[in-house]
């Protein structure tokens, strides 16, 4: 049977995303203060703290910097919105 002759029931969606991706403003903004946190246990040595320091360090940087990427694509988006509202209402009053 070739495969155009079967019928597809299952709905064909993408891949479950990584799980920064929903995040929103107040939710990057936890993750920043999160990987703060996790730099900062790292540096009084608390328990659970790894042997190496520097692997500490490196996962609570990739938290801060997830954090401030996600929030700042967050914001520009946001900006980018307003300004193409601004520009749609503008462009109706000159009509």
């Amino acid at each position: 049977m070739a495969d155009e002759d079967v019928e597809q029931t299952e709905p064909r969606g993408h891949a479950p995303g990584v799980w920064w991706a929903e995040l929103s403003t107040w939710g990057a903004v936890a993750t920043i203060i999160f990987g703060g946190a996790a730099a900062v246990w790292v540096s009084f040595r608390l328990p659970g703290t790894p042997q190496n320091l520097a692997s500490g360090y490196y996962g609570a940087a990739k938290v801060v910097a997830i954090g401030l990427v996600t929030v700042g694509c967050t914001l520009l988006g946001r900006r980018r919105a307003r300004t193409s509202a601004t520009e749609e209402t503008n462009g109706r009053k000159r009509v």
